[in-house]
């Protein structure tokens, strides 16, 4: 059975006597300023060991539980990481999946191990490792365990150290300060209207960015975290949000889509929902008017930003009419621009599409990168704008006529097909709604070994039990883009596969489905 959970954590300074026992333990194993890792589910005791981990003075390290040791070995390294916490295992649908021995594959550091169930790990640990029971032990011989005094630091003293996907090669490590905290939850604050009482749930890992936004969003807010010990795709998720009341209900688009596609959330009573977010991906606009329907038709506020950032830089607003699947304003105090392929700024009342570039200025982004050069990467070659040299983000969207914006993907994603530059996220709208058995789409732009034009090559993920029908597929496909984009754009290809690559995060890989085409794979392994 699913462990439900609600968990209700005071504001850092004023954490819970079990918070600041931990801080206590910390201080017997660590000097201050030490990093120390976090790799494990988001559960009540993470969330703990987070917040005692600030409190006390030291640097969170966050590490997704779905990483490799490579990947782990990896984000130690560069954050310099004295210790970790993590559990022996992770259980899913009943079953365990070893996370101790991945971790200690990854890092010689001391592990500090929590259960994943009952009273004791419930596997042996190398001598200089600790089970979650005798670290806490080692306060015992204090006159007041349960008390401690915050350290206090600089605003902008790094309290979290946190990774960028790597999907492209080493993952950069952007460290967060008390003022990207502060950003954060302010953000939450001003676009989803979180107010003290509401009950906020988002699925999602300390491993990645939405995981400290969350806390610190809840937190700062006065707000409640819901904490769901399982996984989000059944109906004991459904249930979760049904029984604990929740009022703020995020998730990322893929995962609207299982609900809808599997119907595994129909019968439930999500009506004290008042506010969903969405992030990760680029929403189907079907598919959100779906989630919204399961709370008569409260509004969806789309976020979409970055790790580097703390927060977002284009969002949604309760205080404006929302469009499903599209943002409607820059998040509060920040801007952007939308430049041409020249570098020049388009107007910013004219509808448009191109490269975002970022104004400078942004309360709680990031100044430094503890393994690349954080002006290199964000701020070269970018061009100026009022005297301002533009923030890089790699976004391309486009302004609509009626004033919103739609992020059409990233920069790598854009493909050339004769002449006309065009969005893979573009195409893939229109083909998701090209045949209803289709459960999503994947366009990437292909140039042979030989060379020539790029060609534009589709794969589909169809809904479970409907046969393969790729020669009917790619004319339907052609259909819709001929009629809703453009007649000059042509389908060389379609492939229907089970399933996408993706990042931890959930990020379509299309760079992965292109490089399987350029070796010729049947693309079987996908």
């Amino acid at each position: 059975m699913k462990i439900l959970m609600i968990l209700l954590l005071e504001v850092y300074h004023k954490g819970s006597s079990v918070t600041k026992m931990v801080s206590n333990a910390l201080d017997t194993l660590f000097t201050k300023g030490d990093a120390i890792a976090i790799d494990m589910p988001m559960t009540s005791i993470a969330v703990i060991i987070y917040l005692a981990i600030i409190l006390a003075g030291y640097v969170v390290v966050s590490i997704a539980d779905s990483f490799a040791a490579k990947e782990i070995a990896t984000r130690m390294r560069i954050s310099k990481a004295k210790g970790i916490f993590t559990q022996d295992f992770i259980i899913r649908g009943g079953r365990k999946f070893p996370l101790y021995s991945r971790v200690i594959e990854g890092s010689n550091c001391q592990t500090i191990v929590v259960p994943s169930s009952g009273d004791d790990v419930a596997l042996t640990l190398r001598s200089h490792d600790l089970s979650w029971r005798d670290f806490l032990s080692r306060v015992a011989g204090l006159p007041r365990p349960c008390d401690y005094s915050p350290v206090y630091r600089p605003a902008n003293a790094v309290i979290n150290i946190l990774f960028s996907s790597g999907t492209t090669g080493e993952p950069k490590a952007i460290p967060w300060t008390q003022i990207s905290s502060i950003r954060s939850s302010a953000d939450v604050w001003a676009h989803l209207d979180i107010q003290a009482g509401d009950i906020f749930c988002w699925p999602t890992n300390l491993g990645w960015v939405l995981g400290p936004i969350l806390l610190n969003s809840c937190f700062l807010n006065g707000a409640t975290l819901a904490l769901y010990h399982g996984s989000p795709l059944g109906c004991g998720f459904g249930k979760f949000v049904q029984n604990a009341s929740v009022t703020i209900l995020g998730a990322v688009p893929s995962l609207v889509k299982f609900w809808k596609s599997s119907k595994c959330m129909d019968g439930l009573d999500w009506t004290k929902i008042r506010v969903f977010g969405s992030t990760g991906e680029a929403s189907d606009i079907d598919d959100d008017l779906w989630l919204s329907s399961r709370a008569f038709y409260k509004p969806i506020i789309e976020c979409c930003g970055g790790t580097e950032l703390s927060s977002s830089y284009i969002q949604g607003s309760l205080l404006q009419p929302q469009a499903f699947g599209a943002f409607s304003t820059p998040s509060m105090s920040a801007g952007f621009v939308i430049l041409d392929e020249q570098g020049i700024p388009y107007p910013d009342d004219k509808p448009c599409a191109g490269e975002v570039g970022l104004f400078p200025k942004f309360m709680g982004a990031s100044d430094m990168l503890l393994n690349a050069d954080h002006k290199k990467v964000y701020f070269d070659g970018m061009p100026s704008y009022r005297g301002m040299i533009l923030r890089r983000h790699g976004d391309i969207i486009q302004r609509t006529v009626g004033g919103y914006y739609i992020v059409l993907g990233r920069v790598d994603d854009t493909m050339n097909l004769g002449g006309i530059k065009t969005s893979a996220v573009e195409i893939e709208r229109v083909c998701n709604r090209a045949d209803e058995n289709v459960l999503e789409t994947a366009a990437v732009g292909f140039r042979s070994r030989a060379g020539g034009p790029e060609e534009l090559v589709l794969f589909a993920v169809l809904k479970t039990g409907m046969a393969k029908q790729e020669t009917s597929l790619r004319a339907k496909f052609q259909r819709a883009i001929q009629k809703e984009l453009n007649p000059l754009f042509k389908v060389s290809l379609v492939k229907v596969v089970p399933e996408f690559p993706r990042t931890a995060t959930n990020k379509l890989l299309r760079r992965v489905l292109r490089d399987e085409l350029s070796k010729g794979s049947t693309l079987s392994k996908l």
